[in-house]
C-alpha cells in the first residue's frame, strides 16, 4: 500500500504518472487472478457488497434466484427475488433449485461459505444444476476466498480484508465481461469510481501470503457437554456457531466484549443491530436456541492462547 500511495495517480488518466499507476494496478489484477487461480475477468470494487451489487443489477440474464440463507448484501441488492429454501443442515434444498430453475434461465446467488455458522455450500453439485438449467451461478466468496480453492461458478465476491488485507478494496470475478452490461467509465467501464490503487495493491500482497485460519477444535472441546452444536452439511474450520443455554446472544456478546473477546451476533456486519438470525431461521431452528446463538471467528492474525482464553470465559458463562 505505500508503494501504491508513494506512485498515486489517477491510473484512467493518459499522462506518464497515470501511466505508470495503471501499470500497477494491472500487475495487481494480474497477481489475484494467478494466486486465485482465475482466468476469467476481474473488477476491483470497494468491497464485497458493492460487488455483489454490481453482479446482480448489471447481469444481463432477467431473473434473479437467492439462497435464503444469504449475507444481507446480496438479499438487499436481489430485494424481492424468490428464496431458495435450505435444509437443517444449511445445504442448499437442489429440488426447490431444479423447480426455480424450470421457469427460465437466472442469476443464482449462493455464498460459499456462510458468514454466520461456516457451513460450506457444495457448490460443484450446484454449478452443475445451474449450468443445465442455462442460468450463471455468483457465489459469494467473501469468507471462502484466500482459504480454499475458488468453487466453480460464471462470477465471484471477493472482499479483501477477510483475508488480512485492507479494508474498502474487492473484486467481482467473472468468466467474461459479455455476461454484465457496462454501467460506468472505469474498469473497461464496468464499474463507476476511480480504482483504489493502493487498495489493490495491499489486496494482491495479502492474498499471496494468505494462510487459511484455523480453529483447533480440541480447543473448544471442553464446550461440547454445554454448547448447542449445528448440523451442518460441511463445517469450515474458522467459523462457528455457539449457543449457550439460558443466555442470550444479545447479552453474550456484552459479556464477551468486557473482558476484551469480540464475537457477534449473527453476521459481523449486521451484529450492530442485534436482530435474531435470518440464516438460523432459515435452517429451523427454534427461536429460543437461535436467540441464544453467536458466531466465533478467527483471522490470520488470531493466536491459540485467544481462542483457550474465549472457551474459558464461555464455559464460566454457561455453567449455572
Amino acid at each position: 500500500m505505500e508503494e501504491g500511495f508513494a506512485l498515486w495517480a489517477n491510473p484512467s488518466s493518459p499522462h506518464g504518472e497515470g501511466r505508470r499507476a495503471r501499470a500497477a494496478l494491472e500487475d495487481a489484477r494480474e497477481r489475484i487472478k494467478a494466486a486465485l487461480g482465475w482466468q476469467g475477468e476481474l473488477i476491483f470494487t470497494s468491497g464485497a457488497s458493492e460487488a455483489a451489487a454490481l453482479a446482480i443489477v448489471a447481469a444481463k440474464i432477467g431473473r434473479r434466484l437467492v439462497s435464503a440463507v444469504e449475507h444481507d448484501c446480496i438479499l438487499q441488492a436481489a430485494a424481492g427475488a424468490p428464496r431458495l429454501a435450505v435444509g437443517e443442515t444449511g445445504a442448499l434444498d437442489l429440488a426447490a433449485l431444479e423447480q426455480a430453475l424450470a421457469e427460465g434461465p437466472a442469476v443464482v446467488a449462493v455464498q460459499h461459505v456462510n458468514s454466520e455458522t461456516g457451513n460450506r455450500q457444495d457448490l460443484e453439485t450446484v454449478a452443475g444444476v445451474v449450468r443445465d438449467g442455462g442460468s450463471l451461478l455468483l457465489a459469494d466468496c467473501a469468507q471462502s476466498a484466500g482459504k480454499m480453492a475458488l468453487p466453480p461458478c460464471d462470477m465471484a465476491i471477493l472482499s479483501a480484508h477477510k483475508f488480512g488485507g485492507p479494508i474498502g478494496v474487492g473484486a467481482l470475478l467473472l468468466r467474461d465481461f459479455a455476461l454484465l452490461e457496462p454501467s460506468g467509465g472505469h474498469e473497461r467501464g464496468y464499474r463507476r469510481g476511480t480504482e483504489n490503487l493502493p487498495g489493490a495493491l495491499g489486496m494482491a500482497a495479502a492474498l499471496e501470503a494468505a494462510g487459511a485460519p484455523y480453529l483447533d477444535p480440541a480447543v473448544l472441546e471442553p464446550l461440547d457437554d454445554l454448547a448447542g452444536h449445528l448440523p451442518l452439511a460441511d463445517p469450515t474450520p474458522y467459523i462457528r456457531a455457539l449457543s449457550m443455554p439460558n443466555l442470550s446472544a444479545t447479552a453474550q456478546v456484552m459479556r464477551f466484549d468486557m473482558v476484551g473477546i469480540a464475537v457477534s451476533q449473527g453476521s459481523a456486519c449486521s451484529s450492530g443491530t442485534m436482530k435474531t438470525s435470518h440464516v438460523l431461521e432459515a435452517m429451523g431452528m427454534e427461536a429460543g436456541i437461535a436467540a441464544n446463538t453467536i458466531r466465533v471467528s478467527v483471522g490470520w492474525n488470531t493466536m491459540r492462547e485467544e481462542v483457550e482464553r474465549f472457551a474459558e470465559v464461555w464455559i464460566g458463562l454457561a455453567k449455572p
